[in-house]
């Protein structure tokens, strides 16, 4: 039986309210803001020892404080296969014939998630993993692999919430959901990056492309070729407005390290070996 709260948002404006949320927190209050700051500061327990800027009076809005840069020495990054954000595991293993876990009997198609089935090929037997961001998280997301960006493209979607309870209810969500995927080509093949929308995430943007989302009404799809060469494991190549979900899709084989559902990792923190 499916919760309520998970029911209600089927009827949601989901864009709307997440377009209002955008506006509020970029809103620059002054004392207001601040006190929203440590609201969520304290709500969500931020320790906000390991950012840059530890005083809550430097930020400007709410989301100057979600999108706040780290200190680089309380992330080292390690080798291999890197986790991108911080966050908490939710699913990760193999790709089987093209499909995907969701959550316990829920699965979802590589195709579906990606929106090019051409593409999407490429990573039909490959390994996958799916971070969830929480809102007290560090929202810049970095890269997990070195390679080159071949392409990145916006695909339009809902905005249902990306918590446990709608994972396990609400079917093919991360592919119904809007969101940017970066296709990186790396020497051992294809990473795909996939930043998933959510209801009340104001916006997704990359470095290359700035704010991508809110999109322009009327966008289903955009498309960008743009290739960027010798990027680095670790290097930030985009971020969050509150809380959501990273979804990594490899085109080659990865030696998972230890992970366990509802486990924490911190980005940087190696995920998988490389064979």
């Amino acid at each position: 039986m499916r919760n309520f709260s998970v029911l209600v948002q089927y009827i949601l404006p989901h864009h709307f309210l997440s377009r209002i949320m955008h506006r509020l927190t970029r809103w620059r209050a002054g004392p207001l803001s601040q006190w929203a700051i440590g609201f969520l500061v304290k709500k969500y327990g931020v320790d906000l020892r390991l950012a840059q800027r530890e005083n809550i009076r430097d930020y400007h809005s709410v989301n100057d404080f979600f999108t706040r840069a780290i200190k680089p020495e309380k992330r080292p990054i390690g080798t291999g296969l890197v986790s991108p954000v911080d966050a908490v595991v939710s699913q990760w293993g193999k790709i089987q014939q093209g499909q995907i876990i969701q959550a316990k009997g829920h699965d979802y198609s590589v195709a579906a998630l990606l929106g090019d089935v051409a593409l999407a090929k490429a990573f039909h037997h490959g390994y996958f993993c799916t971070l969830y961001l929480s809102p007290k998280d560090y929202h810049r997301i970095h890269l997990p692999l070195g390679g080159d960006l071949i392409q990145t493209l916006y695909i339009a979607g809902r905005l249902f919430s990306v918590n446990q309870t709608t994972a396990q209810q609400v079917p093919n969500l991360f592919a119904r959901n809007e969101r940017v995927v970066c296709v990186f080509e790396t020497q051992y093949g294809l990473l795909a990056v996939v930043m998933v929308g959510a209801i009340f995430v104001g916006s997704i943007e990359t470095v290359w492309h700035g704010e991508i989302t809110p999109a322009k009404r009327g966008y289903a799809m955009r498309c960008w070729h743009n290739r960027e060469a010798n990027l680095t494991t670790g290097m930030e190549i985009g971020r969050f407005n509150m809380g959501s979900t990273v979804v990594l899709v490899s085109s080659f084989p990865l030696q998972w390290l230890n992970l366990t559902e509802g486990r924490a990792v911190v980005m940087g923190q190696t995920l998988a070996g490389l064979a």
